[in-house]
C-alpha cells in the first residue's frame, strides 16, 4: 500500500533521471556522482517525495488527475473532455477523451496512445482502450468527412516536412477500417491543445461518468496485482531509484 512515511525522512535524497529523459539530451549521467557521494546523509530517493502531493491509500483516478498529472495536461484533458460531453457525445466518447493523454501526463510521452490505453484497459471497456490507444496514429491523418483537419499544432511542433514512422501509417491506415474509428476520430476532433491560463475545469463534472465507465480497485490504482498495476505505482513513486 502507499505508505505516508519512509524511513529515508531523515537524510538527502538523491533523484537519478531516468535513462529515457537523458538520452540524446547531452546531459551526462548523475548516477556515478551520485554513487560516489553515498553514505552518511546522503541515499538514493525511494518512497515518497516530499516535493510531491501525497497520495491516498487507495489511489483513485481522479488523485492522479490532481496529484500527478503535469503541466497543461489536466486541463487539456478535463476540457477536451468537456467540450465532447457539452456537445452530446457518447460517454464512452467523453471517458476515452478524460484519458487518451494520461500518459502523457504522469507516466511517458513517447508511443503515449500505446502507453495509455496499456494502462487503462483493465478499468475500461475495450473499446475505450482501442481508441485511446489508434489516436495516437489518427491524429496524423486529416479525414475532411469528420470534420478533421491536420492540426497547426503539429506543424509547430514537428515542422512543416514531417512524415510519421510507417507504423503510426500503417495504425491509422488500419483504424480506419476499424468498427470503433469514429470512437477514436472523435477524440482527435476534441484533441485540442491549450496554451491559455484559464483555470482547470473542475474534475467533478465527470463523477458520475467516471463512475459508469471506470472500473476503479477497491485496492486502489497501482495496488490490486493488475498487469499494470506497476505503471501507476510508477507515477505514484516517479522518483524512485529502483
Amino acid at each position: 500500500m502507499c505508505e505516508p512515511e519512509w524511513p529515508q525522512a531523515s537524510r538527502e535524497r538523491k533523484i537519478v533521471p531516468p535513462p529515457v529523459s537523458l538520452l540524446g539530451t547531452g546531459r551526462p549521467d548523475p548516477e556515478p556522482e551520485f554513487l560516489r557521494h553515498l553514505g552518511g546523509s546522503y541515499v538514493m530517493m525511494m518512497g515518497n517525495n516530499p516535493a510531491l502531493p501525497l497520495m491516498p491509500k487507495c489511489p483513485s483516478l481522479m488523485d492522479f488527475f490532481t496529484k500527478r498529472l503535469m503541466g497543461i495536461c489536466p486541463r487539456h484533458l478535463l476540457t477536451s473532455a468537456g467540450r465532447a460531453l457539452d456537445e452530446g457525445q457518447d460517454e464512452k466518447v467523453v471517458m476515452a477523451c478524460l484519458l487518451h493523454d494520461i500518459s502523457n501526463g504522469c507516466l511517458i510521452r513517447t508511443d503515449h496512445g500505446y502507453w495509455g490505453a496499456q494502462m487503462i484497459a483493465p478499468y475500461v471497456s475495450e473499446e475505450i482502450a482501442w481508441a485511446v490507444q489508434n489516436h495516437q496514429a489518427l491524429r496524423y491523418f486529416a479525414d475532411e468527412e469528420a470534420g478533421y483537419q491536420y492540426p497547426d499544432s503539429y506543424r509547430l511542433f514537428f515542422g512543416p516536412d514531417y512524415v510519421p514512422p510507417d507504423y503510426i501509417r500503417e495504425a491509422a491506415a488500419a483504424a480506419r477500417k476499424h468498427r470503433w474509428y469514429m470512437t477514436s476520430r472523435l477524440i482527435t476532433l476534441y484533441d485540442v491543445y491549450f496554451f491559455d491560463d484559464l483555470p482547470v475545469p473542475d474534475p467533478n463534472r465527470f463523477t458520475d461518468i467516471i463512475g459508469r465507465h471506470f472500473r476503479q480497485p477497491e485496492e486502489g490504482l497501482g495496488f490490486d496485482g493488475s498487469p499494470v498495476a506497476h505503471m501507476w505505482r510508477t507515477a505514484i513513486w516517479p522518483n524512485n531509484f529502483l
